[in-house]
């Protein structure tokens, strides 16, 4: 451990909140707190992970992968109705993860950048990874 180690205080009766020695790693602490984004920022970040909460939702955005579609072909992929994909569409356009793009009375949805790729990429590498790591478990056994 670095740094100057000072005890602090826990919250008694919580699960998981005691630690086999009271100490704090004061320069630890404080290197982490400095790079810890703004508080905005963090609230933003859990609004677009609790909208990925919901498996319906996840399988537009799979979708969105192959490019732009409108809400009936989001709908006969999905095996969602019409109705459930305009209101998951309407929910991702806040906080920027689809974009529209109206051509006449048509409406096209598709990934609003990069950085939505990326994070359902990693995550779809990463539900891949856990399961061969299940399956690598289970014939070792």
């Amino acid at each position: 451990m670095t740094g100057t180690a000072q005890a602090l205080p826990t919250s008694p009766g919580q699960p998981g909140s005691e630690c086999a020695i009271r100490l704090v790693d004061a320069e630890k602490v404080e290197a982490v707190r400095s790079r810890m984004p703004a508080e905005s920022d963090v609230t933003d970040l859990a609004v677009i992970f609790g909208l990925l909460s919901d498996p319906g939702r996840v399988r537009i955005l799979i979708a969105l992968l192959e490019g732009e579609m409108c809400v009936c072909d989001l709908a006969a992929t999905t095996g969602l109705s019409e109705s459930g994909v305009s209101h998951a569409l309407r929910l991702l356009r806040g906080p920027r993860v689809v974009q529209v793009r109206r051509a006449g009375r048509m409406a096209y949805y598709s990934l609003a950048d990069s950085h939505v790729r990326m994070l359902l990429d990693l995550g779809l590498t990463h539900v891949g990874h856990a399961g061969q790591d299940r399956l690598t478990m289970v014939s070792n056994n």
